[in-house]
């Protein structure tokens, strides 16, 4: 009987350490959609530091109101790729890249990403490139960006059908804008109804690196004998740009 009491009290203190780690510090995320290619794939399984940018009620599993604000609060910086509660039901977890800044204006004209007013800077890296949008392959061209602070990445523009023309979008006090890098293949916050601008109490935390990848449509991970063409051991431990 004894055993049984100091395993439980075992298993107790394992699961309290598991919480603290996984609300303070580091929690892993798995990628589903095809919405940030090509810089993140399906499949990718990454670690996001819950303390970049400090902690609101959205660190803690189930999203417990217990403080009304965030703690600790640092400024997240333009370029960023980042987990966050969406706005529409404060539940489902997106990830996309941070553009848009308290304050910006951005815009689309002619399928180009204008931020506050100015053109953001892109250059050629690739035509006729293939990238998943859903269960399909679409042919995109895509672009290193460049935003105003520096950062570099790459995104890409659907080639038969690609988003042209946007009226501006002012970015609130306390509110940042996301879009996907795949961005004709994004629900980001471009669509205000079901994203739209971002409260800084709904910050998850930041992507860091991948520490697993592998592509289900090839086999599962239960699929050992598919492991050799499955798991994208090539994108072990990469850092996230």
């Amino acid at each position: 009987m004894k055993w049984i009491i100091e395993n439980l009290k075992t298993l107790f203190y394992a699961l309290i350490i598991a919480v603290i780690i996984r609300s303070l510090l580091i929690q892993p995320f798995y990628i589903p959609s095809s919405s940030m290619e090509p810089n993140l794939l399906v499949g990718d399984r990454l670690f996001v530091t819950k303390f970049s940018y400090g902690y609101s009620k959205h660190s803690f599993p189930f999203s417990p109101p217990i403080y009304p604000n965030r703690l600790f609060f640092s400024d997240p910086k333009r370029g960023d790729i980042i987990v966050f509660k969406t706005p529409a039901d404060n539940r489902t977890d997106y990830i996309k890249r941070l553009i848009g800044l308290p304050g910006d204006i951005i815009q689309f004209i002619n399928g180009d990403l204008y931020l506050n007013n100015n053109q953001v800077l892109k250059t050629l890296v690739k035509n006729n490139d293939l990238l998943y949008c859903g269960p399909q392959k679409i042919q995109v061209t895509t672009f290193e960006e460049k935003l105003p602070n520096g950062k570099t990445y790459l995104a890409s523009y659907r080639n038969d059908f690609s988003y042209q023309n946007s009226d501006k979008f002012v970015v609130p006090e306390n509110h940042y804008f996301f879009l996907g890098d795949n961005r004709d293949c994004s629900k980001d916050s471009r669509f205000l109804s079901s994203v739209g601008y971002v409260h800084k109490d709904n910050l998850v935390g930041k992507a860091q690196f991948i520490f697993f990848s592998s592509d289900k449509s090839i086999g599962s991970f239960f699929a050992f004998w598919k492991w050799h063409k499955s798991v994208r051991f090539n994108r072990f431990f990469k850092k996230i740009n």
